[in-house]
C-alpha cells in the first residue's frame, strides 16, 4: 500500500485539518451575528430608552423577542436545509440578517423596531440551526468536538465585539450612537455571504442527494488519509441506506431521505431509543438557558449597577470585561473538548456555575441590605463572580449544548432535530431576556439568581445520570450508545438485495 493508504503524510495532515478548519471557520461565523446582538442590546437599550421613551416593558420586549421571532428561522431551516443544502441555508440566514440590521438602526419608534427584530430574528433562527449541523458533518471524528464548538466560539467573539461596539459608540450623540451599534451588525453577516462562496457542501447531505461523487471529493479534502476517507464515505452511505456494493458516483437514493416522515418519528411514533435522544436534547438546551446566562449578558450594565457601580462608562467597561474573558474561556475549552471529553467538561462547567450563582446572590444580597453605604468586598465578590459565572459556562455548558445535540441524532432526524433544540433553546432565552427586570422586581435581584442556581444543580444531576461519553466516536457509533441498532443508524430500512444495490440504483 502506498503511504496514502496507510497513513497521513505531513502535508496531507495539515492540509486536511486547514481545509476543514477553515470550513469551520466559515460556517460558525454566522453565530456572530447572533452574539454581536446580545452584546450590542446590552449596551444600546440604555440609550433606546431614553432615545424613544421607552418602558422598563418595552426595553425587556426589545432584549428577549429576538429569540421569539429565532423560533421561525430555527423551523423554517431545518426543512429547507434538507432540501437546498446546508451551505445555501447559511446564505439565507446572512442575507436575512443583514436587512434585520439596517432595519434596527434606521427605527423611528417601538413599532419599527419590532420589525426590525422579528427579520433579524429569523435570519438568526436559522444561523443557529445550520451552523452546528454543517460544522458536524463536515469535521472528522478526531477534531469533530474542536470545530464543533466553533459556533460558540464565534457568539462569543460577537458578544465581545457587541460591548466594544458599546463602549465607543456610547460617546456619540444620543440619536446615531445606538443606531450604529445596531446597524453594524450587518458587517459580519456580509463578510459571510462573501466566505460561502468557498465552502463545500456537506457530504452526508450529498449522499443523501446521490451525489457520492461530490461527497467523496469533500471527505477527501478533509480527511487525512485516503483510508479514512473511504471509511467516512461507507459510514455515511450506510446511514443512508445505500449498499457498501454500489460504487456508482450518482445514485437515486428513496425519497425518505428527504426529510418525510422526520416529525413523525421524533414526535408521534419515537423509538425508545430515538425518544432518549430527543429529550436529551431538549433537556440540555433547557438547561443552558434556565441557568441565567442571558440575564447575565443581557443584563450586565443593571447588574453592575444594582452591586454599586453607577457611572455609566464605568459600568460598560465592566460589562466589556464579562465579554472578553466569556470569549478567553470559550477558546481555551475548544482545545479540551477532544481531549478531555465531554461530560467531565460539562460537569465542571455546571458545577462552577452554581457556586459563582451562589456568590453572586450573597453579594447582592448583602448589598440591598446597606442601601446607604457601598460595601466593597460585596462589590468585589459580585464583579468577580460574574467574570467566574461567564468563565465556567464558557468552558462546558456554551459549547457542549451545541457540539452534543448536534452528535447525538442519527442523520435522518439530524437537522429537524437540530431545530428543534434550537427552538427551545431560543424560547427559554426570549423568556428569561423578556423577563428578567420583572423578575427581579419580584423576588429581589439577589432571588433571581438563587433561582438560577436551584435549577443549575438540577442540571447537573440530569447530565451525571443520563448523558454518555461521545468523544472520538462516529456519528453512526453515537447512536448506539442510547441504544440504536446498526440498522437504525440508517437513513432509511434496506429491502433484500435483489441486485447487489438494493434501494440505490445506478443513476450514472
Amino acid at each position: 500500500m502506498t503511504n496514502m493508504e496507510t497513513g497521513a503524510s505531513p502535508e496531507r495532515r495539515v492540509s486536511a485539518k486547514t481545509f476543514a478548519l477553515s470550513c469551520g471557520i466559515l460556517a460558525s461565523m454566522t453565530s456572530i451575528v447572533l452574539g454581536y446582538d446580545i452584546g450590542v442590546v446590552s449596551g444600546a437599550t440604555l440609550f433606546i430608552k431614553e432615545d424613544l421613551k421607552l418602558s422598563d416593558t418595552q426595553i425587556e420586549i426589545v432584549s428577549g423577542v429576538l429569540n421569539l421571532y429565532a423560533l421561525v428561522g430555527s423551523f423554517a431551516a431545518g426543512r429547507i436545509s434538507d432540501i437546498i443544502g446546508r451551505r445555501f441555508t447559511i446564505v439565507i440566514a446572512a442575507a436575512t440578517f443583514i436587512a434585520g440590521a439596517i432595519l434596527m438602526g434606521l427605527a423611528t419608534d417601538f413599532a419599527f423596531l419590532m420589525v426590525g427584530r422579528f427579520v433579524a430574528g429569523i435570519g438568526v433562527g436559522f444561523a443557529m440551526m445550520i451552523a452546528p449541523v454543517y460544522t458536524t458533518e463536515v469535521a472528522p471524528a478526531a477534531y469533530r468536538g474542536f470545530l464543533s464548538s466553533f459556533p460558540e466560539v464565534f457568539i462569543n467573539i460577537g458578544i465581545l465585539l457587541g460591548y466594544v461596539s458599546n463602549f465607543f459608540l456610547a460617546k456619540l450623540s444620543l440619536n446615531l450612537g445606538w443606531r450604529l451599534m445596531l446597524g453594524m451588525g450587518a458587517f459580519p453577516a456580509v463578510l459571510l455571504g462573501i466566505g460561502v462562496l468557498f465552502m463545500p457542501e456537506s457530504p452526508r447531505w450529498l449522499v443523501l442527494q446521490g451525489r457520492i461523487k461530490d461527497a467523496r471529493h469533500v471527505l477527501d479534502r478533509t480527511s487525512e488519509t485516503k483510508e479514512e476517507s473511504e471509511q467516512r464515505l461507507a459510514d455515511i452511505k450506510k446511514a443512508a441506506g445505500i449498499p457498501e456494493s454500489c460504487k456508482d458516483d450518482k445514485v437515486d437514493v428513496p425519497k425518505k431521505n428527504h426529510g418525510k416522515g422526520v416529525w413523525m418519528e421524533l414526535f408521534i411514533k419515537p423509538s425508545p431509543p430515538v425518544r432518549r435522544i430527543f429529550w436529551t436534547s431538549l433537556a440540555i438546551h433547557f438547561f443552558q438557558q434556565a441557568s441565567g446566562i442571558d440575564s447575565v449578558v443581557l443584563y450586565s450594565p443593571r447588574i453592575f449597577e444594582k452591586a454599586g457601580i453607577h457611572d455609566k462608562n464605568a459600568s460598560l467597561g465592566a460589562t466589556m470585561a464579562v465579554g472578553f474573558v466569556k470569549t478567553v474561556f470559550i477558546l481555551v475549552a475548544t482545545f479540551f473538548l477532544d481531549k478531555f471529553g465531554r461530560r467531565p467538561l460539562l460537569l465542571t462547567s455546571t458545577g462552577g456555575m452554581i457556586v459563582s450563582l451562589l456568590g453572586l446572590g450573597v453579594g447582592l444580597t448583602v448589598i440591598d441590605k446597606h442601601p446607604d453605604e457601598t460595601v466593597h468586598w460585596a462589590v468585589g465578590l459580585c464583579v468577580s463572580t460574574v467574570l467566574f459565572f461567564v468563565a465556567f459556562f464558557s468552558i462546558g455548558q456554551g459549547p457542549i449544548t451545541w457540539v452534543y445535540t448536534s452528535e447525538i441524532f442519527p442523520i435522518r432526524l439530524r437537522a429537524q432535530g437540530v431545530s428543534i433544540g434550537v427552538a427551545l433553546n431560543r424560547t427559554m432565552s426570549g423568556i428569561i431576556g423578556m423577563t428578567f427586570i420583572s423578575l427581579y422586581k419580584a423576588i429581589t435581584i439577589a432571588g433571581s439568581f438563587f433561582l438560577y442556581m436551584s435549577i443549575g444543580i438540577v442540571a447537573w444531576i440530569f447530565f451525571f445520570v443520563c448523558l454518555p461519553e461521545t468523544r472520538g466516536k462516529s456519528l453512526e457509533e453515537i447512536g448506539m450508545l442510547f441504544g440504536l441498532s446498526p440498522e437504525e443508524t440508517r437513513e432509511v430500512e434496506l429491502p433484500p438485495e435483489s441486485n447487489g444495490r438494493g434501494q440505490a440504483s445506478s443513476s450514472r
